[in-house]
């Protein structure tokens, strides 16, 4: 073999090691980031994502003492109840699902647009799971009604709050909040976030069919839409 033979195997060997070292560096690098990217709270996680946990669970009677920032016991009992109650692995880890439950967007929301996202979609989800198979105004209608409660003073002033209210909904006491809302619930939703309200203002709804409150058959109908009965 010829000196000039072994130089270029011996420069191409060299490129092949600093292709391969580059290789393995970017992917760990994006893998790296994406762990970064991944929001998880537990015990002994404290910041701001941790006090937007508590104040949530504070307003919907789930005691954790103090939004302090500090996860500790009190927080983790508070979320493993949160949890079961929304058929959730009670695990009293906040992660996607816990978060996308609670109506808390991780994401950078920069000018808002990510958090806007987020609340068009649980909002869509609770339309899906309270009013599908409901005429389309009938599911515009839904939406509308908790938007009216985000704007009234006697109701939590976050769509997240008024719909994991304890109580409020039976979708979120039967677990059926967690379903994926299909493309009708979420045009509904758009709508309604836009300013379409159906009702006039109305903040209850209800069917008849299936009402067990005497309360809510005390409040004077509005109007019909479906199986719906609207109420001020």
């Amino acid at each position: 073999m010829t000196v000039s033979r072994s130089l270029k195997i011996c420069t191409i060997l060299t490129m092949l090691i600093a292709l391969t070292a580059c290789t393995v560096l970017i992917v760990y690098s994006a893998m790296g980031q994406t762990d970064a990217a991944t929001t998880v709270l537990k015990r002994g996680s404290r910041g701001d994502m941790v006090k937007k946990v508590q104040t949530k669970l504070n307003n919907w009677g789930y005691n954790c003492g103090a939004a302090d920032g500090i996860y500790g016991t009190k927080t983790y009992n508070a979320v493993v109840k949160f949890q079961r109650n929304n058929k959730l692995t009670p695990d009293g880890i906040v992660g996607a699902k816990t978060f996308a439950a609670m109506g808390i967007s991780t994401a950078s929301t920069g000018s808002g647009g990510s958090s806007s996202s987020s609340d068009m979609y649980l909002l869509a989800k609770c339309v899906h799971a309270e009013a599908r198979g409901e005429p389309y105004t009938g599911q515009v209608a839904v939406a509308a009604v908790i938007l009216n409660r985000v704007r009234n003073s006697s109701f939590p002033n976050s769509i997240s709050g008024v719909i994991y209210q304890p109580y409020a909904f039976t979708c979120v006491a039967d677990g059926q909040i967690n379903l994926e809302p299909d493309e009708q619930s979420k045009r509904a939703a758009r709508d309604a976030m836009n300013g379409w309200d159906p009702t006039n203002g109305c903040i209850y709804y209800y069917n008849p069919s299936t009402a067990t409150s005497a309360w809510i058959w005390s409040r004077p109908i509005m109007l019909k839409i479906g199986r719906h009965n609207f109420c001020k």
